[in-house]
């Protein structure tokens, strides 16, 4: 079996239509600033790409709220409002395992930052564009839950 379980005979096919996709941000996307910038804004202040849990790192991390926040593109992550019912072409089969395969990831490490005494907080990208400032009170609830700090 390939990584993932993939068996390795399955090959992406480059096509035209899917160029845009190659070198995505991984860290540091524009959804994830956003809602970085709007915490921070509100008085949070966190660590980037902290390690909580083994194999799972958390986009930012309020250390002292014990919060792990992580951003979820919506097409990456299977959003579903907006990600793909359906995949056509020639890598329709793949692309469908891909995200199957990032969901269980995100369940994964869901389950393993709250065994590890993490509150795991996911964030849809479109929650973000549609309203950043909810996004970031959300976060800034959670860590208040978890502590005595209080927004300004």
């Amino acid at each position: 079996m390939a990584r993932g379980g993939r068996t390795p005979d399955r090959q992406w096919v480059t096509t035209a239509e899917g160029e845009h996709l190659r070198g995505r941000r991984v860290r540091d996307t524009k959804p994830e600033v956003a809602l970085r910038k709007a915490v921070h804004r509100l008085g949070l202040r966190f660590r980037l790409q902290r390690r909580v849990a083994p194999r799972c790192t958390a986009d930012f991390v309020p250390p002292r709220h014990h919060v792990a926040v992580f951003v979820d593109g919506c097409f990456w992550h299977g959003c579903p409002d907006h990600s793909p019912k359906e995949f056509r072409g020639p890598n329709a089969a793949l692309w469908q395992e891909k995200i199957e395969i990032n969901r269980e990831r995100d369940r994964r490490n869901t389950a393993q930052a709250t065994a590890a005494g993490w509150t795991a907080v996911r964030i849809w990208e479109c929650e973000i564009r549609r309203d950043v400032q909810g996004a970031a009170r959300r976060v800034a609830e959670t860590a208040d839950s978890n502590s005595a700090w209080r927004p300004r």
